[in-house]
């Protein structure tokens, strides 16, 4: 299931996409400030952002986002001028679309933009190591530190994770990586954490 974070200040407009969005099948994080965006961006596989937010201009975020952020942006509008679609695309936005808008359209767009995103080949791996592999993908470029890492693989029924089983998953799915073609890497740094690279 691909999250897409969607960042619109009118509140009904939110609810409804928000909700339209979920019932394609899609997880929804809806925040209505840049500063609420930043905060939730990494999660997201798809950014929807709003040109004029109450606290800054979705371009500016979207700027900001890009250096650390590789998920796609789709930039909402009110106004079609050519000079702000511009502006847009070369803060680093992927597409865009111009208010009113049909959801159906939306949809397009956004499965259009997701599979632009880089597959991983397939892996034997087992359901601990896809959840580790979809974290750090999440949040690709950005390094996890252990404890946000085992927070997160603590599951809704108290599954325990110690840190010693992250260690061997961690270590166990760098091998199956390692031995795939095509596929990223987890890149380690000592006292800080983890992170996954494209390259």
């Amino acid at each position: 299931m691909n999250t897409i974070l969607l960042a619109e200040d009118d509140h009904t407009l939110r609810k409804n996409i928000k909700m339209s969005l979920e019932t394609e099948g899609y997880n929804v994080i809806a925040v209505s400030t840049t500063e609420e965006a930043e905060e939730q961006a990494p999660q997201a596989d798809l950014l929807i952002l709003d040109v004029m937010l109450p606290d800054g201009s979705g371009i500016d975020l979207c700027k900001r986002l890009r250096r650390t952020i590789k998920a796609p942006v789709i930039f909402l509008t009110s106004c079609d001028d050519e000079v702000d679609i511009i502006r847009g695309l070369d803060s680093g936005g992927d597409d865009y679309m111009t208010k009113p808008f049909r959801l159906r359209e939306l949809f397009s767009r956004i499965r259009a933009n997701l599979r632009r995103i880089p597959d991983v080949p397939q892996l034997d791996l087992t359901a601990l190591e896809q959840k580790l592999l979809n974290y750090l993908m999440q949040n690709r470029g950005q390094f996890l530190t252990r404890d946000q890492i085992l927070e997160y693989l603590w599951d809704s029924k108290g599954s325990f994770v110690n840190d010693n089983t992250l260690s061997v998953n961690i270590s166990r799915l760098r091998e199956k990586l390692n031995n795939a073609e095509g596929c990223g890497t987890i890149v380690t740094k000592r006292g800080i954490g983890y992170k996954w690279t494209d390259s």
